[in-house]
C-alpha cells in the first residue's frame, strides 16, 4: 500500500481523449510531416502495410509505398505556391485565397514547419471545422 499512497490518483475518462479538433490537428499535422519528408527527399514514399491474398489463397501481410501528392508548385518566375490539404481538398485559408506564396523553394521547409507549429497549437481549427462540415450531410439536427 505504500505505492499507492506515494502517488496521486485520479479519474480515467476515455471521452475526454477522442477530442475532435484534436484529432484533426493531429492528422493534419502528420500530413505536414510528410510533406517536409517530400522537401528533403523527392523520391520519399511511405510504406503502407497491406493483407494480401497470394495465388495459393493464403493472406499474407506485404509492404506497399504510398502515392503522396505535392502541395506546392514552382511557378515559371521562381515562386512557389503552397497549399494546405485536408483529405483531398485545399484549405481555405483566408476568403478567397487558398494558397501560400512563398519567394523561393528555400522558404518551403521552414514555412511547411511552422506551418506545422501554428496546427498544432491551435491557430487552423476554425478553417478546419469548416473543411470537415463542408461536405456533411444536412440534417434536423445540424440546421
Amino acid at each position: 500500500m505504500s505505492f499507492l499512497s506515494n502517488v496521486k490518483l485520479s479519474e480515467y475518462n476515455g471521452k475526454e481523449l477522442r477530442n475532435p479538433a484534436a484529432l484533426r490537428r493531429h492528422k493534419l499535422s502528420e500530413k505536414i510531416e510528410q510533406q517536409l519528408k517530400l522537401v528533403a527527399d523527392p523520391n520519399y514514399r511511405p510504406i503502407k502495410t497491406i493483407w494480401n491474398i497470394g495465388e495459393d489463397g493464403t493472406e499474407r501481410l506485404f509492404d506497399k509505398p504510398m502515392r503522396i501528392k505535392r502541395w506546392w508548385v514552382e511557378k515559371v518566375d521562381g515562386t512557389v505556391l503552397l497549399t494546405v490539404r485536408y483529405g483531398s481538398r485545399p484549405l481555405e485559408l483566408a476568403k478567397g485565397k487558398n494558397a501560400i506564396e512563398l519567394a523561393s523553394m528555400e522558404a518551403l521547409e521552414l514555412t511547411l514547419r511552422n506551418l506545422k507549429l501554428a496546427v498544432l497549437s491551435g491557430e487552423l481549427d476554425q478553417v478546419l471545422l469548416s473543411q470537415v462540415s463542408y461536405g456533411g450531410r444536412k440534417s434536423k439536427q445540424n440546421q
